[in-house]
């Protein structure tokens, strides 16, 4: 039967921090290779970070659900606040509505699950970003990051995030025509980003050579 249903703890899932470490990631849509709709949970590891990063879903149209599992946060959901504490369940219908939520105490985790009304899922492009970019990076396994990006713009081609991190893992690898060639197609797809590229750090190997997009 392991075929057809699986369980799991979700303290079993090896978290991954994000956001400069201030967060868990635990990929459980990933672990468990769930294809119809989006489900993950967030670790806040101290009172006041972040437990829900402030966005919308405007570009992939999906409905989403916030659990609150343990601990307590605040939601801002556009102008209006919500205290939730543990049990309380946030459904955000419109996905323009920018959302975010600040954990209250140490360890606050919540649980998103999300996908579009009416339509087929697609997992986000984020996800791999998230998986490659912060755990290869944390160990300093630089090629391993850059085959996990690569594999993940197979799967997305023309994903900006996705095309800067993969740039930004292979100058760090040591791959300088790549990484060019990649950080100019994202910044062909994402003009704005430019000024954050002239500072990242990743990047400071390529700033020098022939091909680097932003003389001047």
């Amino acid at each position: 039967m392991a075929e057809k249903w699986r369980t799991i703890k979700l303290e079993d899932i090896e978290p991954i921090p994000v956001v400069g470490g201030k967060l868990l990631w635990r990929p459980l849509r990933r672990t468990l290779d769930i294809g119809a709709f989006g489900i993950n949970a967030y670790v806040a590891p101290q009172a006041g970070d972040d437990v829900v990063e402030e966005h919308e879903e405007s570009a992939l149209g999906h409905e989403e659900v916030y659990i609150v599992l343990a601990g307590r946060a605040t939601f801002t959901l556009d102008e209006e606040t919500l205290d939730a504490p543990a049990g309380t369940i946030v459904f955000v219908r419109d996905p323009a509505v920018k959302r975010h939520a600040r954990a209250n105490e140490d360890g606050t985790t919540v649980l998103a699950i999300g996908g579009p009304r009416g339509g087929a899922f697609v997992p986000s492009s984020w996800e791999d970003t998230f998986a490659a970019a912060e755990r290869h990076r944390h160990s300093g396994d630089y090629e391993a990051m850059v085959a996990e990006l690569a594999d993940g713009l197979a799967r997305h081609p023309d994903d900006a995030p996705m095309l800067y991190d993969l740039a930004c893992a292979e100058a760090l690898a040591g791959r300088p025509e790549d990484a060019l060639a990649h950080v100019r197609r994202a910044l062909g797809l994402k003009p704005g980003w430019a000024d954050h590229a002239r500072d990242d750090e990743d990047l400071v190997s390529l700033r020098e050579l022939p091909g680097w997009p932003l003389v001047g």
